[in-house]
C-alpha cells in the first residue's frame, strides 16, 4: 500500500452516465465512460476490465476504491456502490465515498474557478438534489431535496456569480433566471473529477466500513413500473 501516492479506482453510476477512471494520487492514468442508457450493470465491470487492459497496472494493485455515493439514480447508486465494496473487500483495499454533488462541483471549479457552485441532480418535476459549495468546495449548504423556486438562493446572492450544473440545471434555468447565476449545461457527473477528491479522503483515513456503508439516496425509493422490454 503506497500512503502518499495511492492507486485508486474511481466509480461513478449515481446519474445516467457510467464512467471509471483510474489514477496514482492525483494524476489521472486512465478512464472509460459509456452512455448507453439502463446499461450501469452490465457495463461498469467491462468498463474496468477495459481501462485496466489499456495500462501497465494490476487490479490486484490497487490501493483504494472511491465511489460516488449520491444523491442519484436509486438502481446506479446500488450498482456502483456494491461493486467498490466487492472490489474493496476481495482486494483488501481501502473504501471512500463522495457526494455525487461534490463531484460535479469539482467538475465546474476546474471551467469556472473562483466562483459559488450549485450542481443539480434531476428528481423529479421542478425538483432537484443540490448544495452550494464555495471556492475550496467546501459546502455552504447541506444537501437536500428542492423544489426550485425563484427566491430560494437568494441568500447565496454574492458579488460573483452561483454556477449551476448537472442534469437538472436546464429545467431550473428559466425559473432562477440569469442575473445571479451561471448555467453550465454541459458538465455532467464523471469518474474523472474523483482522483483529487478521493486522494483527500484517502490521506485523512476518511475510509468506510465495507461491511455497512450504503449509498445516501436522500429520498425513499418510489417503484414504478418498468420501460424496459419484457418487464413489465
Amino acid at each position: 500500500m503506497n500512503k502518499t501516492k495511492p492507486l485508486i479506482l474511481s466509480i461513478d453510476t449515481a446519474c445516467n452516465v457510467c464512467s471509471v477512471a483510474l489514477s496514482y494520487g492525483e494524476r489521472i492514468i486512465a478512464t472509460q465512460v459509456c452512455r448507453e442508457k439502463n446499461a450501469h450493470s452490465k457495463m461498469l465491470s467491462l468498463l474496468i476490465d477495459q481501462m485496466f487492459r489499456y495500462t501497465y497496472y494490476s487490479i490486484k494493485e490497487l490501493d483504494c476504491i472511491a465511489v460516488s455515493k449520491g444523491p442519484g439514480s436509486y438502481t446506479g447508486l446500488r450498482i456502483g456502490v456494491s461493486t467498490a465494496k466487492g472490489f474493496a473487500y476481495g482486494l483488501n483495499a481501502k473504501l471512500v465515498s463522495i457526494d455525487s454533488l461534490q463531484i460535479l462541483a469539482k467538475a465546474s471549479q476546474e471551467k469556472y474557478p473562483n466562483h459559488l457552485y450549485m450542481p443539480m441532480i434531476d428528481a423529479r418535476r421542478m425538483e432537484v438534489y443540490t448544495s452550494i459549495y464555495d471556492n475550496n468546495l467546501q459546502c455552504l449548504k447541506p444537501i437536500s431535496a428542492d423544489i426550485i423556486d425563484r427566491d430560494l438562493y437568494k441568500d447565496y446572492h454574492c458579488q460573483e456569480k452561483i454556477v449551476v450544473c448537472g442534469d437538472g440545471a436546464e429545467k431550473c434555468r428559466e425559473v432562477l433566471g440569469e442575473e445571479h447565476y451561471i448555467f453550465d449545461l454541459e458538465t455532467e457527473l464523471n469518474a474523472k473529477y474523483m482522483p483529487a477528491l478521493a486522494l483527500e479522503k484517502y490521506l485523512k483515513e476518511e475510509w468506510e466500513d465495507v461491511a455497512y456503508f450504503e449509498p445516501y439516496y436522500l429520498k425513499e425509493f418510489i417503484a414504478k413500473q418498468s420501460t424496459v422490454k419484457g418487464l413489465y
